[in-house]
């Protein structure tokens, strides 16, 4: 009861201080809300509803189910989840947070997922697309695009690492896999198993469409909600100095690793919002580019609290525990960062000298042309996200006036 009661005082009164300090910093809060609300309208929505339509469709048509079957040999004894947990993997490394999650949702729900191999499943499929990492990261940021190599595969050979430990995870409360580890993937079976998926399926075609769409892009509205909700917490605690008190407590233990304490405030930013700790990070000037690449690291593995927020909100809908995927970041965070510190020497070298540095892999134009792409996107996303909202609109209208006629 105590507990329950000092919870109930501490949320009270955090959001009470955020209510104050709508008030106090008005102009600080607005310009932060239409900072995110232009993140989630120029990108991240033409580039996530995609794939999210497609994943929904894939599901729907069994063709996730033929995945399934085929990958179960390998999943299965490397990760102990099913084989489907193979398109989720994929699928959540090229769309990026939080598809992971949303995948892993929708097939805990269709019961081809139990409730601790969908706990494993979410730790380690929700992870940074490489667009993010190659362009925003890498060039948009610290304008070096040799860094995009070393970025991605600190993260995705981190997020490996984390799908193995959770293997373990609550390993004696399930039953034994051991005839599935070893059978040879059937394609005969596969094309079964999808056949028998579609059957199942009653909707005509155009009614699942509307339904990708309509659960897609109502998952996206979610997400722009965080994005807009943190950025502006990000910007009232900062305003509020609690930011930098949380920092100054952060210096000291930076100070023993070697850090600068400069570090220490993207490093808190980095905690609530990983998009903006990355952009401030890259913007401290007196740390070197090895130690701002060794934090980095470690923000977009944590991922921050915005997008921590966003899986938590999506798994609630199902018997998916939180803690293990938050438990799963953290010790994703240090692992990015020791292999960072791995890869450095190999494929990111300066010279003894004190010269220009020497790339493992020198890329000529990949500045600009990842510019260029970046700036495309940003163009045209703004067009995608428009339509698609008239789209919902239209399609969630019809439905409405047909379920009340």
């Amino acid at each position: 009861m105590l507990k329950s009661k000092s919870k109930t005082i501490l949320l009270a009164t955090f959001f009470t201080m955020l209510a104050v300090g709508l008030i106090i910093f008005p102009q600080e809060s607005f310009e932060a809300s239409t900072g995110g609300l232009n993140m989630w309208w120029k990108i991240v929505f033409p580039s996530l509803l995609p794939f999210l339509i497609l994943s929904e469709l894939l599901i729907s048509f069994g063709v996730v189910k033929f995945i399934g079957v085929m990958l179960e040999p390998l999943m299965r004894p490397l990760f102990r989840v099913p084989g489907v947990g193979g398109f989720v993997w994929a699928m959540g490394l090229a769309s990026g947070f939080p598809a992971g999650a949303k995948f892993t949702v929708r097939l805990r729900q269709e019961e081809q997922l139990t409730r601790i191999e969908a706990e494993r499943l979410v730790c380690f499929t929700n992870s940074s697309n490489p667009l993010f990492l190659f362009v925003a990261v890498a060039v948009g940021f610290f304008h070096n695009p040799h860094l995009g190599i070393i970025l991605a595969l600190s993260h995705y050979i981190g997020n490996f690492l984390v799908g193995i430990i959770m293997r373990f995870y609550r390993r004696k409360e399930e039953q034994s896999h051991a005839k599935s580890m070893t059978k040879l993937p059937s394609l005969r079976q596969a094309f079964s198993e999808m056949h028998r998926t579609r059957i199942k399926e009653t909707r005509p075609f155009g009614s699942l469409l509307g339904d990708a769409v309509l659960s897609s892009i109502q998952t996206l509205l979610m997400i722009g909600g965080f994005i807009i909700l943190f950025s502006v917490v990000n910007k009232l605690l900062f305003h509020m100095n609690i930011t930098g008190l949380l920092a100054s407590w952060v210096g000291g233990i930076l100070y023993t690793f070697n850090f600068p304490d400069s570090l220490s405030l993207p490093f808190i930013s980095g905690m609530f919002e990983m998009t903006l700790g990355s952009k401030l990070t890259s913007a401290v000037e007196d740390a070197s580019l090895f130690q701002q690449t060794v934090m980095t690291s470690f923000i977009l593995a944590f991922n921050g609290f915005s997008i921590q927020a966003q899986v938590a909100s999506i798994i609630a809908s199902t018997d998916i525990r939180f803690l293990p995927f938050f438990l799963a970041r953290v010790a994703h965070g240090f692992m990015a960062s020791m292999i960072t510190v791995l890869l450095w020497g190999p494929f990111y070298r300066s010279t003894k000298e004190g010269g220009s540095p020497v790339h493992a892999f020198p890329v000529s134009g990949t500045g600009e042309q990842a510019n260029s792409l970046y700036q495309y996107m940003v163009d045209l996303g703004p067009l995608l996200t428009l339509m698609f909202l008239v789209l919902y609109i239209i399609i969630f209208t019809k439905r409405l006036f047909k379920g009340l006629s």
